[in-house]
């Protein structure tokens, strides 16, 4: 059922995988199981074909559509069962930029390594990621932006951390068409990633303790 459940995923057969996640759970599987060894199993060969480029950004989106959804019947079993998220993570796109087709995919394959994620949307005020991460604890800040006009903002949000002398307490990962990893040493974040797929692994990184450079 579980080799199912993951198959179905990448093909991206939403209405199918969550019939098979109701199924699962019918038949007594647990919540964690059929996340770990289902959704999140699933998610692991998308990203790995996207970055081999045996697969593009629409299957990838599909497939991670499909994943919501089966997370979507699940999330409250795995309440009910006590099973934590690995880490929390707040992302959005800065202001003045209302691009979030590649934000949502990086958010969807965020919790597909099994991360609690709070999407801020598009065109938001840096004090707002501010907020949010001290409202929900957060691990991990995720900042996207998507022109070349925008990618100043990232700095100021990063800045406006730093004003709120609370820069130290967050990881602070960027991403986004103009960005690369120079332009994230120069605004001092902490992470740069160029597509969902190796963003999605590295917050599993950090978020497991482990070293990353």
């Amino acid at each position: 059922m579980l080799e199912q459940i993951s198959r179905t995923v990448q093909i991206g057969n939403a209405k199918l995988v969550k019939e098979l996640v109701k199924q699962a759970l019918e038949d007594g599987l647990s919540p964690a199981d059929i996340m770990n060894d289902g959704l999140i199993a699933a998610m692991a060969v998308v990203g790995d074909d996207f970055k081999n480029n045996r697969i593009f950004v629409p299957e990838m989106l599909v497939a991670s559509r499909a994943m919501s959804q089966g997370l979507k019947i699940l999330e409250p079993h795995l309440v009910a069962a006590g099973v934590k998220p690995i880490g929390t993570v707040v992302i959005g796109t800065v202001k003045q930029d209302l691009h979030d087709i590649g934000k949502n995919l990086v958010a969807t394959m965020m919790r597909g390594v099994g991360a609690t994620v709070c999407d801020l949307g598009v065109d938001v005020p840096d004090e707002i990621f501010v907020k949010k991460a001290e409202e929900i604890d957060a691990d991990i800040v995720a900042i996207s932006a998507l022109l070349t006009t925008t990618m100043p903002a990232i700095g100021d949000v990063i800045k406006a951390f730093e004003t709120a002398a609370v820069r130290d307490k967050y990881k602070i990962m960027i991403g986004g068409a103009p960005v690369n990893s120079n332009f994230a040493k120069t605004v001092g974040a902490d992470y740069y990633s160029p597509n969902a797929a190796e963003a999605a692994e590295l917050v599993r990184e950090i978020l497991s303790g482990m070293q990353v450079h």
